[in-house]
């Protein structure tokens, strides 16, 4: 089962327990949002059709942010005019929890409950040897290397004056 939704202009092939991410919508109090503009849903036995009767999918908000930064550059040659923009668009993960379609409803399974994980506790580790005396050595760091110089080599100098 799985159907066609349309938000923030774009059109989403969603199941119930698939996670997409939607243009920014804002969720309720409880952190579920609801789309109602399904455009159509698979049926029984493999058929797709248009809903007649109101069809909704809800779903739960994972997560909101922005994505990367996309650079917008206009150029005009000979002009001496150059643009620079920066956009970053704002998303939202949303995890279909349910379809409901005529009287039935589809539901995802349930997500398995994370446990909590044990820290690691690590012990510092000191380096002892003929050098360190018995007292802990902090690693160095490695010296910087010499760049190639970028300086042109000196000119010759001229020839001393030939002897008449």
């Amino acid at each position: 089962m799985y159907a066609v939704i349309r938000a923030g202009g774009k059109q989403y092939r969603v199941a119930p327990g698939d996670v997409v991410r939607v243009e920014s919508v804002v969720p309720d109090g409880d952190g579920n949002v609801q789309f109602g503009d399904v455009l159509a849903i698979s049926g029984s036995e493999g058929q797709i059709g248009k809903p007649e009767s109101e069809a909704l999918v809800t779903g739960q908000v994972l997560e909101q942010g922005r994505g990367a930064k996309i650079l917008v550059f206009h150029y005009k040659r000979k002009k001496q005019y150059k643009k620079l923009r920066g956009h970053r668009q704002g998303y939202t993960s949303v995890r279909i929890n349910e379809i409901s379609y005529g009287g039935e409803s589809f539901k995802a399974p349930a997500l398995p409950k994370k446990e909590a994980k044990a820290e690691k506790t690590v012990a510092p580790v000191e380096k002892t040897g003929p050098r360190s005396q018995g007292k802990a050595v902090k690693a160095a760091a490695p010296a910087p290397t010499k760049k190639a110089s970028s300086k042109k080599p000196a000119a010759k100098k001229a020839a001393s004056k030939k002897k008449k």
